[in-house]
């Protein structure tokens, strides 16, 4: 690990960082607006009800309808905004030299993702299709029990069979016995059990650094970037894993958990009434028409957007929350506030945004007030 003491944030790397975090707002943007004029385009020319007609001439059963026109919709807007994705996650990374993979490993990566978010995806929206045709009315109670019990078990599973998938998983070996002694030693005090202290190879996708406690139960285990372990002090890496252990502490898991599935109760409930809606202006056949997706895309992206500035007030509250946590379990705000420096010149992050950025779109504090926190439980 390094031994410098004392850093400071890189001003010409804040200027990079600045610039980095405006183009990918922009992005965001235009993708925001692509996704919603698509789906409106697909509405209002009416190609969803053409495209399910044309399935229907070969096929009246609802298993196959339903995957075969979210497969041709969903289809046509990877393929038109695959030059926007080529740009967003492999050129923009490698021009700001934050990105260490090849063009043929990001897209082995992204085909990965693709094998394994498109059967969970199938299954996911065969089951909420099958609950539309079934229970018409309730419909959206029944969906949002399944995606939290999707959401619990994806959680469980994650550590154990899809993160190994992109990245190899080891446990700290002898040089760094000491590190992992002392975080599980952070882990005992917090009263959480984990499966032990993992290193991965986050330096074959990327430059920037992180640490997380992934998994609940039986598979939750704390896991370290080959990154984070190279580049900062014991001490440093210590307060980063005392802050994730702060979630537990403070049960912001299933208290997430519980909050998400109220807003994803009210998000499918307004859904439910868009599509008794369009039943009656569009002409749909009923709320489990396929040729209603789009406008079901449409009422969910709206929703997510007006509730995105709450949701990130809500988790920047509960991150202030653990960064508290963090500096009372280690005692140690210097070594804290170190961590956050080296986080944001590694990680190329914006310390200090715009107010209106950290408001709409930040899920963390900007990290200019997280080191003031910790100066000011030093003072």
């Amino acid at each position: 690990m390094e031994s410098a003491q004392n850093p400071e944030i890189d001003l010409a790397r804040q200027e990079k960082a600045k610039e980095y975090a405006r183009i990918r707002r922009r992005l965001f943007v235009v993708n925001l607006t692509w996704n919603g004029l698509y789906a409106l385009a697909w509405l209002v020319f009416g190609w969803a009800a053409g495209l399910r007609d044309f399935l229907l001439s070969f096929t009246d059963n609802v298993w196959l309808l339903v995957p075969a026109f979210i497969a041709i919709y969903g289809g046509i807007s990877s393929l038109l905004t695959s030059p926007l994705s080529y740009y967003s996650g492999f050129v923009l990374p490698h021009r700001y030299e934050l990105s260490n993979q090849t063009l043929r490993e990001w897209l082995w990566d992204g085909v990965k993702g693709l094998l394994i978010s498109a059967p969970l995806g199938l299954i996911i929206i065969e089951i909420i299709y099958w609950v539309l045709r079934s229970f018409p009315d309730t419909w959206w109670l029944w969906a949002a029990g399944i995606m939290l019990l999707f959401s619990v078990i994806l959680s469980n599973l994650y550590p154990i069979l899809i993160a190994p998938i992109f990245n190899k998983y080891v446990p700290l070996d002898e040089e760094h016995a000491d590190l992992a002694e002392r975080l599980l030693a952070l882990a005992k005090q917090a009263n959480t059990k984990v499966r032990g202290v993992y290193k991965f190879d986050m330096s074959h996708q990327t430059k920037a650094a992180n640490a997380a406690l992934t998994g609940i139960g039986n598979s939750r285990r704390i896991i370290l970037g080959d990154t984070l372990i190279d580049e900062f002090e014991t001490e440093e890496v210590e307060g980063i894993l005392a802050h994730e252990l702060g979630h537990h502490v403070n049960k912001d898991i299933p208290v997430g958990m519980a909050i998400s599935s109220l807003i994803t109760l009210i998000g499918l409930y307004l859904a439910s009434v868009g599509l008794r809606w369009g039943v009656d202006l569009l002409g749909f056949q009923g709320v489990a028409d396929v040729a209603a997706f789009p406008l079901f895309g449409v009422i969910l992206g709206l929703y997510s957007l007006v509730t995105m500035p709450l949701s990130n007030a809500y988790s920047r509250w509960r991150e202030r929350r653990a960064d508290a946590y963090a500096l009372e379990a280690t005692q140690n705000p210097e070594a804290y506030a170190a961590a956050m420096t080296r986080l944001a010149n590694q990680n190329l992050a914006d310390v200090d945004p715009e107010p209106w950025v950290e408001f709409m779109l930040h899920s963390h504090p900007a990290l200019s007030k997280r080191i003031q926190m910790a100066e000011e439980f030093q003072a």
